[in-house]
């Protein structure tokens, strides 16, 4: 014979406690506390940036692929995952406080009573549940979702972050391979030029003081070669950590490519792209997890009333334990605060200025979100310029040694006007270098910045 429950009774009560009420304040959005539109930023036209997927805007296959092993490897982005499954299970222990908990019970007991021995065996199963007339368990419910939602925002939020530092690690390299090639282009024709004054000086030819700038210039370039070495195993270095495993030889640039990463990426307005953003939106989770907290804070004032019960069977012989009747009982406890020192309003007090906390935080992401975007449009609308102002330098700057060398041979200019040429020359080099690696990181933290990276 099966043991049961009232079904009446638990019917009863789950909808009581399903269609239970909270007393959390109602939650609203306020004015975002920024500025309707991002400043330099010019009219979006199309789909905004953080609609593309990360493949629209990465564009060197290469950079791709060791994107692709990232978000596979990297350890961090794994952790997120891992928390995003945790707050799941830490929602899903919290809202199986709104249905009734269920437990079984078989035991058996054997004594000696001086006339002879007896035996008894029970078995019973239990329930119990909270009805939430007041919402207390499902503010509690809400809050632990909101929890969830948060974590999970947070994990998009670190997916976002992943591929923006692969890609400006993976840049970082080009760069550098770039600035490692013209110092050991420059350390080849300073040596050249030493050796060459070097045999001036032995017959006589030329000056000792020629011949130690020569030789400065030449070291100076050797000593860029060796710091650069070390900086280029760095990058590599750095982005063997972001990816969590080796990467392939043939995925790493050597040069910093052109037009590796897409140029036009429209900004949006901040209502439409603010709002979007994983950590933004992770921030206002939390605001109305808090939001819900308050609910509990307020129900621990009123009655708490549960609901218990039982059926079970006894028996002198195991063998019948479920035969005959059965017995059952079932009925309510009510617990009403009358005094807790206080307990129940400064928790109250605490819950409302968390609540109090979570605002100012998610305004203060909406606001620090704002200037991130803000940043990158300022530099995204002047780099072009610094760009080709920084070609012509190195145009200009070429022109002045080819003219300060044929001066220098002829005689007509001294060595230390062609030494300075030549530093000059080689610092706008590696200043273009620079101005080109800050353009293709612009654009790859103005993606970042606007929430794309999750496609």
């Amino acid at each position: 014979m099966r043991l049961f429950l009232k079904p009446a009774l638990l019917a009863a009560a789950g909808a009581v406690t399903l269609s239970a009420c909270t007393l959390a304040p109602t939650y609203e959005r306020g004015t975002l506390p920024v500025t309707d539109q991002f400043p330099t930023a010019s009219t979006a036209q199309g789909a905004s940036a953080e609609t593309l997927s990360w493949k629209q805007v990465l564009l060197d296959p290469r950079l791709q692929s060791v994107v692709d092993q990232a978000l596979t490897n990297n350890r961090d982005l794994r952790v997120a995952v891992l928390n995003v499954e945790r707050a799941r299970a830490q929602y899903r222990i919290q809202r199986a406080s709104l249905f009734p908990a269920l437990d079984g019970t078989v035991s058996g007991r054997k004594a000696d009573t001086g006339a002879g021995e007896t035996e008894s065996y029970s078995a019973d199963i239990g329930a119990s549940w909270e009805l939430d007339l007041f919402g207390r368990v499902r503010s509690l419910s809400d809050s632990a979702l909101q929890s969830y939602f948060a974590v999970e925002e947070n994990r998009k939020a670190a997916q976002i972050s992943l591929i923006s530092a692969v890609a400006s690690a993976w840049l970082n390299l080009g760069a550098d391979q770039d600035q490692l090639r013209l110092s050991r282009e420059t350390l080849r024709l300073r040596e050249d030029s030493l050796n060459l004054t070097q045999r001036r000086f032995d017959l006589g030819a030329t000056s000792a003081l020629e011949l130690r700038q020569i030789e400065t210039l030449a070291e100076q370039a050797r000593a860029d070669v060796a710091q650069l070495e070390a900086t280029v195993q760095q990058d590599k270095n750095a982005l063997r950590l972001l990816v969590g495993a080796e990467v392939a030889a043939d995925l790493l640039p050597d040069t910093l490519p052109e037009n590796a990463i897409l140029a036009d990426l429209p900004a949006g307005v901040p209502s439409e792209v603010l709002l979007k953003r994983p950590d933004v939106v992770a921030a206002e989770y939390t605001l109305k997890g808090a939001n819900a907290d308050i609910g509990a804070a307020r129900a621990a004032f009123f009655p708490r009333i549960s609901l218990t019960g039982s059926v079970g069977k006894a028996s002198t012989d195991l063998g019948n334990l479920f035969d005959g009747g059965s017995t059952w009982s079932y009925g309510p406890s009510i617990s009403i605060p009358i005094f807790s020192g206080g307990a129940n309003t400064a928790n109250l007090e605490a819950t409302r200025k968390a609540r109090d906390i979570a605002q100012a935080q998610y305004e203060g992401a909406i606001q620090a979100a704002f200037r991130d975007v803000a940043d990158e449009l300022a530099t995204r609308s002047t780099i072009d310029r610094r760009l080709a102002a920084q070609t012509r330098v190195v145009e200009a700057a070429t022109e002045t040694q080819t003219l300060s060398q044929a001066r220098f041979d002829r005689g007509v200019d001294s060595r230390l006007t062609l030494t300075d040429a030549q530093r000059t020359l080689y610092g706008a080099q590696q200043t273009l270098i620079g101005v080109r690696l800050v353009r293709s990181l612009n654009l790859v933290n103005l993606y970042a910045t606007l929430g794309g990276g999750l496609n």
